[in-house]
C-alpha cells in the first residue's frame, strides 16, 4: 500500500468478478479514496448518470457490454470521468483503440496494486487540474460575459448589439474611442462569446513595446537571428493560434511594422526573424486605439491598406460624460466588485451619485474606477458620501452645459416617501434616475416614446415615473420640451 501521497476523490470499480471488485474495492477505500462498484458495464453506466465519479476503473471483458461499451457510455457525461481500463488481454491495439474511445490510461493482469494507485493518482491529478481549469474559464466567460456590459445608455446598448453580432464571425474588429472608455473589455466579450472562447486570447500593448522589440515580441525569431537571441521565439501571433490576438493602441504602431502586420493578415501565416519556414495560423485580431485613424491615413502615418483590413467590423466606444446613464449603475458596480470580502456594499449617497453625475470625467470608466476605489478608503460607514468623492473640478462652463437641476431640486423628495424597508441605496439610486430623466428632459428628447425607448423603459413605466416625480413636487417642465 503506497502511503506517499494523501487522496481524495470518487471511483467507480466496474467488475463482473465479484472476488477482484472485492479487492479493488478494499484496497482503494484504503488508499483514502471512496469508492462505489458494479458488477457489469450496464449498471456502472446508471451509478454514472446518478453520481459524479473522478475516475472509473474497468475490466475490458464483461458478459454483455465490455469496457468499450462502457467507455463509450460516459462520452457525453457531463464532466465525464476518466477511464483506467484493466484487462488480462493486454495488447498494443487493445491499448490504442481504447485510448481512442477515450479512456485515460491502461493497465494489464496480473498487476500491483501500487502499480494501479499510480495510475489513479495520474488520472486523480490530471482530472483535479482539468476541473480547475474549467472553473478558471467559467470565471472568466461569466466576467466578460454581455450581461457584465454596463448599458443603461442607447449608446452602449448599440455596442452589446454590435458585440453580439460581431462575434460569432471571424471578421476583424477595430474598436474606437478614448482611452479609458473600456476597450478592452468590449474586446474580451468579442472573444469569450464567440465560438474561439475555449482559444487563447493574447493582448500586447503596443505602445508599451519598445520599437526595436516589437517584431520580435508579434512574430517571434528563431536563435541567433540576432544579438540576444539564444533561444527560438514563438511569438504572439503563434501564441494566439485558434484564438484572438488583441493589438491595443494599434496606431502606435511604426511603418514599416504595419506593412509586415498586413502580410501577416492578408497570408494568414507568420515569418520569424531568422526563419525561412512561414507558419500557418488560423487567428482572430481585434485592435483598438484612441486616433482618429482615418486622419492619421490622411497623413501617411496609417498604412491605408491595413486600416481596411482591420476595419472589418468598426465599433465605437463612446466617452462617458456623454453616456451619463451608465454613471451610477457603473459606479456601483466598482462598489460591489471591491467589496466582495466585505460582504456588504456601501450605499451612495444622493449628493454624491449628484457629484458623479455632473463630472465630465476626462479620464472615463478607468477615472470613474479610481474615484470609487478612493471613496471606499476615506468611507468608515456604510453610506459613501459626496465628501468621499475627489476629482479634477468641473469648470462653470462645463457645468453649466450639463443643464443638471441644483441638489436642492434633486433632493425634494422625502426619504419617508420611499416604501418602508427601502436602503439608502435605493434612495440613492431613485434620485440618481430622476436626475436622468430630468437631463433627458431638458435635452428635448420629443414625444414619450422616443423618450422612454431613450431610456430603456416603456412608456407606460415613463408615465409612471413622471407622475411620481410630479407627486413629490419636481417641476419636470421647467426648462423642458413638452412631452407628449
Amino acid at each position: 500500500m503506497s502511503d506517499l501521497v494523501e487522496r481524495t476523490g470518487n471511483v467507480l470499480v466496474v467488475e463482473d468478478d465479484a472476488a477482484m471488485r472485492d479487492l479493488l474495492v478494499e484496497e482503494l477505500t484504503d488508499a483514502g479514496l471512496s469508492v462505489s462498484s458494479a458488477g457489469h458495464a450496464g449498471a456502472g453506466l446508471e451509478l454514472v448518470r446518478l453520481e459524479r465519479f473522478d475516475v472509473i476503473i474497468t475490466d475490458l471483458r464483461m458478459p454483455e457490454m465490455d469496457g468499450f461499451d462502457l467507455i463509450r457510455g460516459v462520452a457525453n457525461v457531463p464532466d465525464r470521468p476518466h477511464v483506467v481500463m484493466i484487462t488480462a488481454f493486454g495488447s498494443i491495439e487493445t491499448a490504442i483503440r481504447a485510448v481512442k474511445l477515450g479512456a485515460y490510461d491502461y493497465i494489464t493482469k496480473p498487476f500491483e496494486i501500487e502499480e494501479l494507485l499510480l495510475v489513479v493518482d495520474k488520472a486523480l491529478s490530471a482530472r483535479q487540474l482539468e476541473t480547475k481549469v474549467a472553473r478558471l474559464q467559467r470565471e472568466v466567460e461569466d466576467r466578460y460575459g454581455l450581461g457584465n456590459i454596463i448599458a443603461k445608455s442607447q449608446a452602449m446598448r448599440d455596442v452589446v448589439s454590435l458585440v453580439q453580432r460581431a462575434a460569432p464571425s471571424t471578421a476583424s474588429v477595430l474598436v474606437t474611442g478614448e482611452s479609458g472608455t473600456g476597450k478592452e473589455l468590449v474586446a474580451r466579450a468579442i472573444h469569450y462569446n464567440s465560438t474561439r472562447s475555449r482559444g487563447p486570447f493574447v493582448a500586447v500593448n503596443l505602445a508599451a513595446v519598445p520599437e526595436s522589440l516589437i517584431e520580435s515580441e508579434l512574430f517571434g525569431h528563431k536563435k541567433g537571428a540576432f544579438t540576444d537571441a539564444r533561444t527560438d521565439k514563438p511569438g504572439l501571433f503563434v501564441e494566439a493560434d485558434n484564438g484572438t490576438i488583441f493589438l491595443d493602441e494599434i496606431g502606435e504602431l511604426a511603418l514599416p511594422l504595419q506593412a509586415k502586420l498586413l502580410r501577416v493578415l492578408q497570408e494568414h501565416e507568420v515569418e520569424r526573424l531568422g526563419g525561412r519556414q512561414p507558419i500557418a495560423l488560423d487567428v482572430r485580431v481585434i485592435a483598438t486605439t484612441n486616433r482618429r485613424l482615418r486622419e492619421e491615413v490622411q497623413h501617411k502615418r496609417f498604412r491605408e491598406d491595413l486600416y481596411y483590413r482591420l476595419n472589418v467590423f468598426p465599433l465605437e466606444i463612446v466617452a462617458l460624460r456623454s453616456r451619463r446613464e451608465d454613471i451610477v449603475p457603473l459606479a456601483m458596480r466598482v462598489l460591489a466588485n471591491h467589496c466582495r470580502r466585505r460582504g456588504r456594499v456601501p450605499a451612495l449617497h444622493a449628493e454624491a451619485a449628484q457629484r458623479l453625475l455632473v463630472h465630465e470625467w476626462p479620464g472615463n470608466v478607468r477615472e470613474l474606477e479610481n474615484v470609487m476605489q478612493r471613496a471606499l478608503v476615506l468611507c468608515d460607514g456604510d453610506v459613501i458620501s459626496a465628501e468621499h468623492l475627489s476629482f479634477e473640478p468641473v469648470t462653470e462652463t462645463a457645468a453649466a452645459s450639463r443643464a443638471v437641476p441644483p441638489p436642492a431640486k434633486l433632493l425634494r423628495t422625502p426619504i419617508q416617501q420611499v416604501p418602508p424597508g427601502a436602503t439608502e441605496l435605493a434612495v440613492s439610486l431613485a434620485v440618481a434616475e430622476q436626475q436622468i430623466i430630468l437631463e433627458a428632459l431638458r435635452n428635448g428628447q420629443g414625444n414619450r416614446e422616443r423618450l422612454a425607448e431613450r431610456l430603456g423603459i416603456s412608456p407606460r413605466t415613463l408615465r409612471y415615473k413622471l407622475a411620481r416625480m410630479r407627486a413629490a413636487g419636481i417641476d419636470i417642465n421647467a426648462g423642458a420640451r413638452s412631452v407628449a
